[in-house]
């Protein structure tokens, strides 16, 4: 039985991810399940994180993201056992029930993006009705599932969009996104359309996909070119407002600082792996995963789902996700 490993060795430039056989699975521990996969999703693999966990490895499991018979769920950060392989063994703490109006695509497709927008939007931000949030690069398919769960929840929603393409998709929603702000062509100020919009008393809350710490001047990456800039997202904030940001390695200034001291403004770093650090948060986390399947089977969550890739063509597939490339969600169906 083989399963797909990600090469630790691998630099950036030379990611490698390879087949390897595995030993046929034995449960000798209490409230342990064989799980036969039906479907698995691809999503990038965090390197920083994982040195930093002390949890390097020459090859390392990939697929986390794994619906299948008899239960769902998403396998724990230091799981030896990868996804992309026809059974795994999980404890059942991570697993929770599929509804069965909800296919096996679906599942793996939503279940880690549904966690991250409860985690950004839940649990950081509180997000309740009336209030008004940016969400950063909302096409993406992460962006699609927090948009979809603010709407849910009553709130106005303002999103950015990195193509025509984009704004297009973004302009199709329903129900309708309060403004799309096109960064396409760089000359648009986020800033300004959100103040705008707000009529100048800036966003309640703001989900970054992203930030430059530098000017455009001083940043040589082009993709870096079209994110808005610190201050951009310090200035259309809100009183009391609340900042969710993706940008792991974020500086803050003194200046900086004290306009959200001013504004009594929070910054949280939305990191999703925090559920699994620590068993005090299991039965919050559980309630989420169940949470995102039900909206998932009554409609609520969408999910931006690539056609089902075969087994054969995870490893391409993976490769092209590490890189960062394609918007859609890539499921691989067994």
């Amino acid at each position: 039985m083989k399963g797909l490993y990600f090469q630790q060795s691998s630099t950036d430039e030379e990611i490698t991810f390879v087949f390897q056989e595995r030993e046929n699975l034995l449960i000798t521990e209490d409230n342990f399940v064989k799980l036969q996969v039906k479907a698995c999703a691809l999503s990038q693999i965090n390197t920083k994180l994982l040195a930093e966990m002390k949890m390097e490895k020459d090859f390392f499991p990939v697929g986390r993201e794994i619906a299948g018979i008899v239960l769902d769920g998403i396998l724990p950060l230091d799981s030896e056992d990868p996804g992309f392989c026809e059974v795994v063994r999980v404890h059942e703490h991570y697993l929770v029930h599929k509804p069965e109006k909800v296919t096996w695509t679906e599942a793996a497709g939503t279940i880690r993006d549904g966690v991250r927008a409860y985690t950004a939007l839940h649990y950081l931000s509180h997000l309740s009705a009336g209030k008004s949030v940016l969400i950063m690069d909302g096409a993406s398919a992460f962006g699609t599932i927090a948009i979809q769960l603010a709407h849910h929840r009553g709130a106005k929603v303002i999103s950015t969009a990195c193509s025509l393409e984009d704004k297009q998709c973004l302009e199709r929603f329903r129900p309708p996104i309060a403004r799309v702000i096109d960064v396409s062509n760089g000359k648009v100020h986020v800033a300004e359309s959100c103040l705008e919009e707000t009529g100048g008393l800036g966003v309640d809350i703001v989900l970054d996909a992203g930030v430059r710490l530098y000017s455009k001047d001083d940043e040589p990456d082009v993709k870096l070119q079209l994110l808005p800039h610190k201050h951009d997202i310090i200035t259309l904030l809100g009183v009391g407002g609340h900042w969710i940001t993706t940008e792991e390695n974020l500086q803050l200034d003194p200046p900086d600082s004290h306009c959200l001291f001013l504004k009594g403004a929070t910054v949280a770093f939305l990191n999703d792996e925090v559920w699994n650090l620590s068993n005090v948060q299991q039965g919050k986390y559980l309630c989420i995963l169940k949470d995102v399947m039900e909206k998932l089977s009554t409609g609520v969550f969408r999910p931006q789902l690539d056609e089902p890739i075969p087994l054969y063509e995870a490893k391409v597939s993976m490769e092209a996700v590490q890189k960062n490339q394609g918007r859609k969600k890539q499921v691989v169906q067994f």
